[in-house]
């Protein structure tokens, strides 16, 4: 024996309450949902500095890996 479905439409009536209910539960769950607010989850950064007044050590501490490497590539050729 078969069971036939009737194939106008692409849901079964079912499906379609199983459907809305899962819509209803994740429009729920995403109104209650605690996004961070960038205020109260950002205490990681208490008590370090910025690196503006330090930045031009890092540059040129790059622009010195960057010469070894280029006299390296130069010199095995």
């Amino acid at each position: 024996m078969a069971l036939f479905v009737n194939q106008d439409e692409s849901r079964t009536r079912l499906q379609q309450e199983i459907a809305a209910e899962l819509q209803a539960k994740a429009k729920k769950r995403a109104e209650e949902a605690e996004l961070p607010d960038g205020v109260d989850d950002s205490r990681y950064i208490e008590n370090t500095e910025r690196t503006a007044k330090h930045a031009w050590v890092w540059a040129v501490i790059a622009v010195v890996i960057i010469g070894l490497v280029i006299v390296l590539a130069v010199s095995t050729m």
